[in-house]
């Protein structure tokens, strides 16, 4: 099958930028030969893979006629929106926060839901791979509710495990020597408001970064908080961190099953909990997939082909 499309020149000059990239991506993902002079997009292959090709772009043309900015990533997102019957402009209009011109939103169908289920549930598990936005999402969407006053506060915490090596003696006093574990958190929080204003509300306690050890005995109303890196938490701390919860509070806890840092005869307290709440309403389970992964195409890969070579090991 052969076909022509016409498509507008902003669109043109979209699909042709840097490194040809949404282009590569078209081809890769759809099988069949795209190739585009001007503004005349030309579809060759078999008959299937070329309507679905045109479905693709025609989605890619109304996105940026819309205002949207398109990437090689786009294509997956379209791609899965189409075999979900989902309207992908709800899914990159969905703006969780703005912050200097830059907007954060979901980029992929599960990302979407992720998003949702945070939204309507007190309590969501965001289960998968590094890279699949579940931290940068959870705390895009906690700088919002801080910002509208839906919560009075925000509390990022995670254990202070350590990745396989041992870092030994830390300098300082408790939070000199827990910063290198809490430091992906900031990273995030930086990329979401200004140092100033950040450092303000971290001075004031309106936003606090600490371990999970210190929640223990407390009960946290009015609260968005994160738990981040769940997997290396123990059945009991994952109990006590849930048990924290007060009133008017939201609760999102992060992690990836294939990084569990805990030792081998400790069982993962975000494995449990799946079979203990699942089910239970007001508490939701969204698992990521490779295919969300959004940073760099070669994550996806190396993140899929660890996944390969550790489920003969777990069998």
């Amino acid at each position: 099958m052969h076909e022509v499309l016409d498509v507008p020149n902003e669109v043109a000059a979209e699909l042709a930028g840097i490194g040809d990239g949404v282009l590569g991506a078209l081809r890769d993902r759809l099988g069949c030969a795209i190739n585009l002079r001007g503004n005349r997009l030309t579809l060759d292959g078999e008959d299937e893979k070329v309507v679905t090709a045109r479905a693709v772009v025609e989605e890619l043309v109304e996105l940026v006629e819309s205002g949207q900015e398109i990437g090689a990533g786009t294509v997956d997102t379209v791609l899965s929106a189409i075999d979900e019957s989902e309207d992908v402009r709800e899914i990159f209009e969905d703006v969780l926060w703005s912050h200097r011109g830059k907007k954060i939103t979901p980029k992929t169908v599960t990302q979407k839901k992720y998003v949702d289920a945070i939204r309507k549930c007190t309590i969501t598990f965001g289960i998968g791979p590094a890279g699949t936005g579940k931290t940068y999402l959870a705390i895009a969407l906690a700088v919002a509710a801080l910002s509208e006053r839906q919560v009075g506060r925000i509390i990022l915490t995670r254990p202070a495990v350590e990745a396989g090596e041992r870092l030994g003696f830390l300098p300082g006093d408790v939070l000199a020597k827990v910063d290198p574990y809490m430091r992906p958190l900031f990273d995030a929080l930086y990329d979401t408001m200004d140092p100033e204003k950040l450092n303000a509300f971290i001075e004031r306690g309106t936003i606090e970064v600490a371990p999970l050890a210190f929640m223990r005995g407390r009960t946290l109303n009015d609260s968005f908080i994160i738990l981040d890196e769940a997997q290396n938490t123990s059945p009991e701390q994952m109990q006590m961190f849930l048990t924290r919860l007060g009133f008017g509070s939201k609760v999102v806890v992060t992690g990836d099953q294939t990084q569990i840092d805990l030792p081998r005869e400790q069982a993962s307290g975000l494995i449990q909990v799946q079979n203990i709440l699942g089910g239970i309403s007001g508490i939701e389970f969204v698992h990521f997939s490779h295919q969300d992964v959004v940073r760099h195409k070669l994550v996806q890969r190396i993140v899929e082909a660890y996944k390969l070579h550790s489920e003969p090991r777990s069998r």
